[in-house]
């Protein structure tokens, strides 16, 4: 019995001392340099957003957080290798509702899934997006520039791309209101807008930061913001939903996932200390100064976005023919 007792006691003895070393490991991430990959280029929203949080995450870290951008086809060359990376924490991506949800409905060759292969680690923030108009459009309002798409087939939208969030909320707008308005896809946000500032095209459907200046010197026309609530930015701008359509909101979220497998300790250390960064005033200084809203969410929560997401976005996909391959 004697020997019972004594086998059960070190057994215990070396459970207790096993399960303290893993919570002490995993307390002391990270304790080397952590690669945060942007599927984008350098310049973009994605990219502003995981260098301000990078900065951010290194002070309180003690540890290096280096931003590493691997663009290319629709942001999926990066998402690819972050799920194919270790599933140590070491290795994270900033993502955003373009990628993450839209992207599975788009390409029938993806190399990863979006849900089986990351887990939600924590959201950053919010970016609104208008719809905007070159100044030659006979529309000042939103419903006079509905009105116009009903009749008139020659109205035109740029976007970054097919596929693109800007692309697909122009093919939103056609869904929702009964419009005639013509694609036209580009290499890039970037053309687009200088295409529509020369009036070349009617309108473009693009985040609040991108355009910001040129509307606030009257180079262009902002009619509506896309989300549900107006902008911080552009407080004056109406939504679309206050054009009566009333469940029109979209809003797009940026945020950081990990390789699927992922520790939940770490998941769980990454999420309460990226929260305590966003509810700083200094970092929320630095999230408004991109057009920005910060997000707070619990993995949980944010795996909830994300599935919704994904099926609202493929019915949008599906209705509108926007399928890239």
């Amino acid at each position: 019995m004697r020997k019972v007792i004594k086998s059960f006691n070190a057994a215990l003895l070396f459970l207790i001392v096993a399960l303290y070393c893993h919570s002490q490991v995993y307390a002391a991430y990270p304790e080397r340099p952590v690669t945060l990959v942007v599927p984008q280029a350098p310049g973009g929203a994605s990219d502003a957003l995981a260098r301000i949080l990078a900065q951010k995450l290194s002070e309180k870290w003690g540890q290096p957080v280096v931003v590493e951008n691997r663009a290319g086809a629709g942001g999926n060359i990066g998402l690819s290798h972050v799920a194919k990376s270790r599933k140590d924490g070491y290795t994270l991506l900033m993502s955003y509702e373009g990628t993450q949800a839209i992207n599975v409905s788009l390409y029938s060759d993806l190399q990863y899934d979006p849900v089986k292969d990351f887990i939600a680690v924590a959201t950053i923030a919010t970016v609104p997006f208008l719809c905007v108009v070159n100044n030659n459009v006979n529309a000042k309002t939103f419903e006079e520039f509905i009105a116009l798409g009903k009749l008139k087939t020659n109205m035109t939208f740029g976007s970054a791309g097919s596929g693109s969030v800007n692309h697909l909320l122009g093919e939103m707008v056609n869904l929702a209101a009964g419009t005639h308005l013509t694609h036209v896809p580009y290499k890039g946000a970037g053309p687009a807008l200088t295409d529509l500032l020369g009036g070349r095209i009617t309108a473009v459907f693009t985040s609040v930061p991108s355009i910001a200046q040129q509307i606030e010197s009257g180079k262009v026309r902002a009619l509506a913001v896309t989300s549900a609530d107006r902008s911080k930015q552009l407080p004056t701008v109406p939504t679309i939903a206050e054009s009566g359509y009333t469940n029109f909101d979209v809003n797009p979220w940026f945020g950081i996932f990990a390789p699927k497998d992922t520790p939940v300790e770490i998941v769980n250390k990454i999420n309460a200390d990226i929260g305590t960064l966003l509810q700083s005033a200094a970092m929320a200084k630095s999230i408004a100064a991109q057009g920005a809203s910060p997000l707070v969410s619990t993995p949980a929560q944010f795996q909830s976005m994300l599935d919704r997401d994904i099926k609202k976005w493929a019915t949008v996909v599906q209705k509108s023919d926007a399928k890239v391959n």
